[in-house]
């Protein structure tokens, strides 16, 4: 993984955020106990926890409350610094603390590249938008998924996900990942 992976999947959020209303944000998604503007709230959250986890440095914005104005500015605020604190010399030779034990930045950024690609994929699914995002990478994704998340990680309840779910034999990469993560698909 590298950050020109990230800047792909931010961009592929960067899309589908572009074409969610404001009377979309009520709508339920795929991600339990979530709604589509909390999603856009923890989508530009998590931009700004991965920047500052590989900086180093506090997190000052959780990005709660963005789905309240111009969501797309502020996703591309977050994403911007978030892209460039990965793409600093020497930042992926760093070992990082997300708030949950040390870990090289480059599984941290594997998070962070997975992470934005699949609450992509969400607000896509609960926003009838396409769901079939980058099937190269989605598959990649789905790879390294399946190598990197124990079975510790699971839970009904969604724990940080959720019970793998069966996805159609036909189905896309990305709704394959999905359904890995705990989507209904």
């Amino acid at each position: 993984m590298n950050p020109q992976i990230l800047q792909q999947a931010q961009t592929i959020a960067r899309e589908i955020l572009s074409n969610v209303s404001q009377d979309q944000l009520e709508l339920n998604t795929p991600c339990q106990n979530w709604n589509v503007g909390q999603l856009v709230d923890h989508v530009i959250g998590a931009q700004h926890w991965a920047r500052s986890a590989v900086a180093g440095v506090d997190m000052t914005e959780t990005g709660e409350g963005s789905s309240n104005g111009d969501f797309l500015a502020a996703f591309d605020d977050a994403a911007a610094a978030t892209l460039a604190a990965f793409s600093e010399e020497g930042a992926l030779d760093r070992t990082v603390n997300p708030g949950f034990g040390d870990m090289p930045a480059t599984a941290l950024l594997g998070m962070a590249i997975t992470d934005t690609f699949t609450h992509a994929w969400d607000v896509a699914k609960a926003t009838g938008q396409d769901t079939n995002l980058a099937p190269d990478m989605a598959a990649q994704l789905l790879a390294q998924s399946r190598q990197s998340i124990q079975p510790a990680f699971r839970s009904e309840e969604g724990s940080i996900f959720g019970l793998e779910q069966e996805a159609p034999e036909d189905a896309s990469n990305a709704d394959k990942l999905a359904a890995f993560l705990g989507r209904t698909v």
